[in-house]
């Protein structure tokens, strides 16, 4: 009996199944090929006005910033109306230089930090350039020695190359890690090239006799290698080499002799060896004690009255808690925490290992720097000339630490965390 395509039991309509098509797999795999490209596509364009950046993060930085130039005011009016004539000397300066920043930020946050990849060895070449510079023009008009320290570059704008030389190991060494991948824990990979970036870097700073600059490029280059995945064995080796070589040039050479001054300083500031300098720490401290809990009051400091030397630059977290007190240094503190742990977490969500790497690397610098700083402020470290980022004078250093939180906002707008 021919079917008739109904049931006769129920008398409901029999619908033949659609089967399922059947995709080759050489076009599915193709397909995929071309969505993954699409993606690449979309990541790595050159501009990404269309992610939203990480919220917080811009807050703390815009914070600081705020925070840093009304204490940089309070600091400085003193000095700069007796050495300039105008109370406003430092801040006007500084403010325009912030507002210059924050705009070269928003700007560089909106550039995809993937495209550093191709301009990492430029950045680094430059740095190596100024920096051999430095030695090479030392005491000349383009190399001017301050204090007796040759650190800086006059080429129409006044700056310190150290700075660029830190953010170049920054990216090398995020380059290199992605790069590498599982191969960092091997000798050729994952230490050799690394331990010759840092040696050129390191070297030319440290002839420069920028102690304290060539130490936080150190501990950089140390933190970004051990989360990379180099070896423990190799750290060992290297701490152990350069901590023999360091006790000789210092025993041995007088060419540091200057840095064993500042610890036998930095042992007893109250009653330093003959020679020794201790004047400005002992203002500090004295400073840190007269604010008690509390402190004096918002622009009542005593020791910025040519007590303490230049108090807008190095030592303004000395003035801070003189005027703000203990409550007040604690709450910078606290925003100089919130910001690293904001920067860690932005890294840790990053969508590569290129990201994750050049925002710790950022993170750390930044950290270290405002550690060693109150360190040297509260005589916890030997005086060494170190900034406080966001508040310590310093136009171009500035502009150089506002485009670095440019990269860590980009950064941002493409890691795995909600955003506005």
């Amino acid at each position: 009996m021919a079917h008739t395509g109904r049931s006769t039991a129920r008398g409901l309509e029999r619908v033949p199944r659609r089967m399922p098509v059947r995709v080759p797999a050489d076009e599915a795999a193709s397909a995929a090929a071309r969505k993954v490209k699409r993606r690449e596509r979309i990541r790595y364009k050159f501009f990404t006005l269309g992610l939203g950046l990480d919220m917080p993060m811009l807050f703390l930085i815009l914070v600081l910033l705020a925070v840093g130039l009304v204490m940089l005011f309070s600091a400085s009016y003193a000095y700069a109306y007796y050495y300039f004539g105008n109370s406003y000397h430092f801040v006007m300066r500084q403010g325009m230089f912030a507002i210059a920043g924050v705009v070269l930020m928003l700007l560089i946050s909106t550039v995809d930090y993937h495209q550093l990849h191709k301009f990492n060895l430029l950045i680094f070449g430059i740095s190596v350039v100024l920096l051999v510079m430095v030695l090479a023009f030392k005491g000349t008009a383009i190399a001017p020695v301050k204090g007796g320290a040759n650190r800086w570059i006059d080429i129409g704008v006044e700056f310190q190359p150290s700075e660029i030389a830190k953010f170049a190991l920054i990216l090398m060494f995020a380059h290199l890690i992605s790069l590498y991948g599982s191969k960092m824990n091997t000798f050729r990979y994952g230490f050799l090239p690394f331990a010759g970036i840092l040696a050129i870097i390191a070297g030319l700073v440290i002839l420069e006799k920028h102690v304290s600059a060539t130490l936080i490029i150190c501990l950089i280059a140390f933190l970004l290698m051990f989360i990379g995945g180099t070896k423990m064995r190799y750290f060992v080796v290297i701490g152990t080499i350069g901590g023999v070589a360091l006790v000789c040039v210092l025993l041995f050479s007088d060419k540091f002799a200057y840095a064993l001054e500042r610890i036998q300083g930095w042992l007893d500031p109250f009653n330093p060896p003959e020679g020794v300098d201790t004047w400005q720490t002992v203002q500090s401290l004295y400073a840190i004690g007269s604010g008690q809990l509390l402190g004096v009051g918002i622009g009542q400091s005593r020791q910025k009255y040519l007590y303490l030397p230049e108090p807008q630059n190095d030592f303004i977290f000395a003035i801070i808690c003189e005027e703000l007190g203990f409550i007040g240094a604690l709450i910078v503190i606290i925003l100089f925490a919130l910001f690293i742990w904001r920067g860690v977490y932005i890294s840790l969500h990053a969508r590569d290992r290129f990201g994750t790497m050049l925002g710790l690397g950022i993170t750390f610098q930044f950290g270290i720097q405002a550690i060693f700083n109150i360190c040297v402020v509260t005589n916890t470290f030997p005086n060494t000339g170190i900034s406080l980022p966001f508040f310590s004078y310093g136009g171009t250093a500035l502009i150089m630490l506002l485009a670095e939180m440019g990269v860590l906002l980009s950064i941002s707008r493409h890691s795995n965390i909600e955003k506005t």
